[in-house]
Formats: C-alpha cells, structure tokens, sequence
C-alpha cells in the first residue's frame, strides 16, 4: 500500500497551494470582471494564508477527532466547493470561495504530516516529506504557467475553475484508496482508528523534549516563513527598482526562486540519510542567510541569491517537517506539533510582507526590508539548529521514549 499512499500525498500536495496561486497569475481580469480594489486583489492571496495561522488549531483538533482520512476528503471537497464558488460568483461570493479554499488547505497542511508519520517508515519520512514540498512548488509553478494563457483563451472564471480538476481527481483517488483499505485490513483497523482519537495524550502531557523541540520550531517556521513570503512579494519589485530590470525580466528572474525549491526539498533528505541529523539545517541555513546577504553586498549577482534562496526555502520546509514526524510519539502528538508550528509561522507570513512594504516607504529603498529577511533567516539559523540538535537525542518516533542524556 505505500506507493498508492505515497501517490495519494502526492495529489494532495498538487492541490495544497495551486488554488491560492492561480489568481496571482490573472489579477488585471479578474479586477475587470469584479471591480475589486488593490486591497480586494490583495485578500485573494492575503485571506488563505491568514486563515492558515487563524484556523491551524482548529485543524490540529478536527483531525484527532475525524481522523486522517476523513479529513483528506474534508480537505479536497472544500477545495472543490471553494474553486467552484469563487469562479461562479459575483465578487463576495469570489471571497468566500476563496476563505473555504483557505480553510480547507488548513486542514491538509496539517493532515500531512500525520500521514507521512503513519505511513512511511522512518528511514524514508525525509524524502516522502521532500516530495511533497516538491509538489507543491511544482503545483504553483504549472498555475503560474497555465491560468494566463487559459484566462486569454476561455476567460478568467473557467481559468480558475479548471484547476478544480486536481481536486476532483484527488477526490476519486482517496476514496478509492480508502475502501480498498477497508477490505484488506477489516473491521480490527477500523475499531483500532475509532479508539484512536480517544486515547490521545494531551498536548500538557506530551514529553518535555519534545514539546522543546515544537517551541524552537515555531520560531524557526517563522523565520522561514517570514523569508519566503517576503521575498515572494517583493522581489520582482527589488529587482526593478535596483537593477533596473523590465517587469518581465523582474518577473522571470523571480521564478528562480519558486523553481530551485525543488532542488532543496530533494537535496534535505539525501543529506539527511548520510550526515548528524543538523547537518542538513546547517546547510538549508547558510543559503538562507546567502540571500539577504548577496542582495545587499552583492546585488548584481542577484540571479545566484535567487537560487540559492529557493534551495533554501524548499529544503527548509523539508527540514522542519521531517523533524516534527521523526521525533512526535503519536498521530495526535503529529497534528498538535504541526498546528502550533504552522500557526506561528503563517501568522508572520501574514503580517512580514506588508511590513515589508511599509519599510520600503518609509525609507525609500530596501535595505530596512532586506535587513528584515536578514533576521528572519539568522533566528531560522538559531533554533533550527537547536531543535535539529536536540531531535537527535529522540529515538525515531520516539517522542514518548524521551532520551534524557544531555550531550
């Protein structure tokens, strides 16, 4: 069962971030086919990634208490019903499809991770974690390239709308995947899932290793998160006003950063299977730290840092999950960890970018908000490195069998 598992993962991912990115790719026609305002433009982007920081705790509980595979379906339907609202609709109902898309991608960020727990055996969690980071890069990277031309051809709506098939697709191939299940490992799997959610351990009484770990981790998403949507937004605007670059130019140089993500979610876990378990933070840290840096002493090379800083955004991602499912001692110990750290780290990517923003103005260039990425890269260095250390003296899903050597 592990490779249609590994497969369902996959699918899922595809549609964990294509139906937020869609829109940034068509933002003219769809402000012409609604009246929207920059602001209104902005929530179509802005309301998921809130509602991930806003809802992650209530995710984190659904799950215990739905289970995994109940909540993949939650997830893939709401993306459904959200893409089909949001393509349908006059403009508040483009919002509320676009707030149930976000709620929904709530609920599969955090189911994730649980599953991988699960499912795959700990020597490959790094890579199966990896490929989903992957997935969902190149989930953003196939909207970016197919919603414009489609827009130009059949208009923004069915632009929109056609990405619901990933949806659909995953829809049918969970369910699938699920009764097959339920045949071959009859009702002792189906009585032993009902008492799971009963028996969870409360996040109070988790090991205080483990519960270390997490604390550092939110610091770390955070400053992952706070890099990564900082840059998103702003550096196609950095390059024009800096290098001079024409839109486009600006535009494609940036993509380098989206693209070169795969090579980091797939290069954490090679380094993972052949080094000490911080090696590969280490690693993830320094090109974090190169972007900023390069930008600010060297921005003519800005093509390099774009690059680099990709590897790192992909292999950070990759890095910090893995670390959540090696050392959490239960799917519910998976869900509460993975909530709280996504919670953090996507409140800070809310609130970073228009941060951001404000510094360029009240400065007049981008130093202030290139010092910004700067310190959010040096605390993802920090307690990564720490949390890596200390994950290390946990057996493997051993969170519950807590090393208490201090070395």
């Amino acid at each position: 069962m592990l490779p249609w598992i590994i497969l369902g993962i996959v699918i899922l991912a595809l549609n964990l971030r294509t139906p937020i990115i869609a829109p940034t790719a068509i933002l003219p026609r769809i402000q012409e086919g609604t009246g929207f305002s920059t602001a209104g433009l902005g929530m179509l982007t802005g309301l998921p990634v809130l509602l991930f920081a806003l809802a992650t705790p209530l995710a984190g509980r659904l799950i215990t208490r739905l289970g995994a595979e109940a909540t993949v379906l939650s997830c893939l339907t709401g993306v459904l019903v959200g893409t089909v609202l949001r393509s349908v609709g006059p403009g508040w109902l483009v919002l509320v499809g676009t707030g149930i898309i976000g709620l929904a991608i709530t609920l599969g960020n955090i189911v994730v991770p649980v599953i991988i727990r699960r499912e795959v055996p700990w020597e490959q969690v790094a890579m199966v974690t990896g490929l989903y980071s992957a997935m969902m890069n190149i989930g953003s990277m196939a909207t970016l390239i197919g919603t414009g031309p489609m827009a130009a051809a059949f208009g923004w709506r069915w632009a929109l709308a056609v990405w619901g098939v990933l949806a659909l697709i995953g829809l049918g191939f969970w369910m699938l995947l699920i009764r097959t299940r339920v045949r071959r490992e009859g009702a002792a799997r189906r009585a032993a899932e009902a008492a799971a959610p009963a028996a969870k351990v409360p996040w109070s009484q988790a090991p205080a290793a483990f519960r270390g770990i997490i604390a550092l981790l939110i610091v770390t998403f955070s400053g992952q998160s706070i890099a990564y949507y900082t840059t998103t937004t702003w550096l196609p605007s950095y390059l024009a006003d800096t290098i001079g670059l024409a839109p486009a130019a600006a535009g494609s140089t940036a993509s380098l950063f989206q693209i070169a993500a795969i090579l980091g979610a797939f290069g954490v876990p090679l380094l993972a299977a052949k080094s000490r378990p911080w090696m590969p933070v280490a690693i993830v840290a320094v090109l974090w730290l190169s972007l900023p840096v390069g930008l600010l002493l060297a921005p003519g090379a800005y093509g390099l840092w774009a690059i680099t800083g990709g590897i790192a955004q992909g292999g950070g991602f990759t890095a910090i999950f893995s670390i959540i499912a090696r050392t959490a001692g239960s799917d519910a110990q998976t869900a509460s960890a993975s909530a709280r750290v996504q919670g953090g780290g996507y409140l800070a990517a809310t609130l970073a970018p228009p941060f951001a923003g404000w510094l360029n103005t009240v400065t007049g260039g981008w130093t202030a908000p290139l010092m910004l990425i700067l310190a959010a890269t040096l605390a993802f260095t920090i307690t990564g490195l720490l949390a890596a250390r200390r994950a290390g003296r946990i057996p493997r899903g051993g969170a519950g069998r807590e090393v208490l050597d201090d070395d």
